[in-house]
């Protein structure tokens, strides 16, 4: 989720931050990857179907249609299931139940309940990423200011919009599967690194203060996930989107970011660094 706080200097893009799976005991004995190969092996669905690579025709389409529809209530299934029970306590059963499918035809699509979780991580990551604007200066069109709130708006929407998402990732995601744990230490890692390097582009273009960047990019990420996680768990509604960007922004004007603005509408000149 932390995509988004690469939010207020020129950005560069974050690769995808999904590890490679580590092999993990599977059902019957199969062990992670392979155990979902030998399912698909017997299975009249070939790889490429379930990867939508499925053969062309109207018959083989509607087929893989219903299996992204289904695919997709599963996880719908999960995200809620997550967010009740929390990550630990939720098993398989709890999610097939939810769904109203068979357990079976749970593990046609995922692994195991950390395969589902992790498409539901990195789907909300690519919905926050989606909603950044790159940052440029010498726009007269488009001010500093303006393209910094417009980020700020976008991922608080998102993040009150996908409150189940946001809670379960900051109340059930650390410290209760070591393998998982380590795949989010990793995101949170190269958002640091990117947030780090992102910040030192901008004192070199005076809107950013001076200041050790990595020290900056903790305190931005740290102010961002407290402020989200308060969000969602006092249930503030998505209405409440506006009054928290200002705040954000704000906040940010009162410490690092050096923007001053001219006048509704007009250009942000990038401010003295101190």
């Amino acid at each position: 989720m932390v995509t988004a706080l690469c939010l207020v200097v020129p950005v560069k893009s974050v690769g995808s931050a999904k590890k490679a799976r580590t092999t993990r005991p599977g059902r019957e004995g199969k062990s992670g990857r392979d155990g979902r190969a030998a399912r698909e092996s017997k299975s009249p669905q070939s790889k490429g179907a379930r990867d939508g690579k499925s053969a062309a025709g109207p018959a083989a389409a509607r087929s893989q249609a219903a299996r992204q529809e289904r695919k997709q209530q599963i996880l719908v299934a999960a995200r809620e299931v997550f967010a009740k029970r929390g990550y630990a306590r939720t098993t398989v059963d709890d999610i097939a139940l939810e769904a109203g499918v068979a357990r079976g035809t749970f593990y046609l699509y995922f692994d195991d309940k950390r395969d589902a979780f992790e498409e539901l991580v990195d789907a909300f990551a690519s919905q926050i990423g989606g909603a950044i604007v790159r940052i440029v200066t010498g726009d007269a069109k488009r001010s500093v200011s303006s393209q910094v709130l417009e980020n700020i708006r976008a991922i608080l929407g998102v993040c009150l919009a996908e409150r189940t998402m946001t809670k379960i990732l900051f109340t059930d995601a650390v410290g209760v599967d070591p393998e998982f744990e380590r795949k989010l230490t990793t995101f949170y890692d190269s958002v640091v690194q990117l947030l780090t390097e992102s910040l030192k582009d901008g004192q070199a273009l005076g809107v950013v203060a001076d200041g050790e960047p990595r020290v900056l990019a903790y305190l931005t990420i740290g102010a961002l996930k407290e402020l989200l996680y308060q969000a969602v768990t006092l249930g503030l509604a998505a209405e409440s989107a506006e009054a928290l960007t200002k705040q954000v922004y704000d906040f940010l004007c009162s410490g690092y970011l050096r923007v001053e603005a001219d006048g509704p509408g007009r250009k942000v000149r990038p401010g003295r660094r101190h």
